[in-house]
């Protein structure tokens, strides 16, 4: 399983990518998009909408599931993947390129709590 280095990674299986200007765009890992299967539907956050780490920020359905996606960091919402709502099966075939949101952290020392690729990895086997 793909494992991508240099992203970050919550327990509940987001990961996070911290871009050049400081904000942060998350996605759901390969791992949690086999568990839940074919995605038929994604609810995304609104824009301006802010969260505090581990709150619920949008939801994803499969044909066998459905299950919350959370912010792994506090912050505002600056963007969301639109693409996910008319094609929600993009998270199947790229779960790290089908992002759900991009933050601006409210409280960067969150960043510091996140797991790395090796982490995860022993988190889910």
């Amino acid at each position: 399983m793909s494992i991508p280095a240099d992203l970050k990674y919550v327990a509940s299986h987001e990961w996070i990518r911290v871009e050049a200007d400081g904000s942060a765009t998350i996605g759901i890992t390969q791992h949690a998009q086999e568990l839940l299967g074919d995605i038929v539907f994604v609810e995304l956050p609104e824009v301006g909408a802010t969260f505090s780490a581990e709150d619920q920020a949008g939801s994803i359905e499969s044909v066998k599931a459905a299950s919350d996606v959370y912010s792994p960091i506090s912050g505002e919402v600056l963007a969301v993947n639109e693409a996910l709502t008319s094609s929600p099966e993009l998270v199947n075939s790229a779960p790290y390129g089908a992002w759900f949101f991009k933050i601006k952290p409210s409280n960067p020392a969150e960043l510091e709590t996140l797991l790395t690729a090796e982490q995860y990895a022993g988190e889910i086997a």
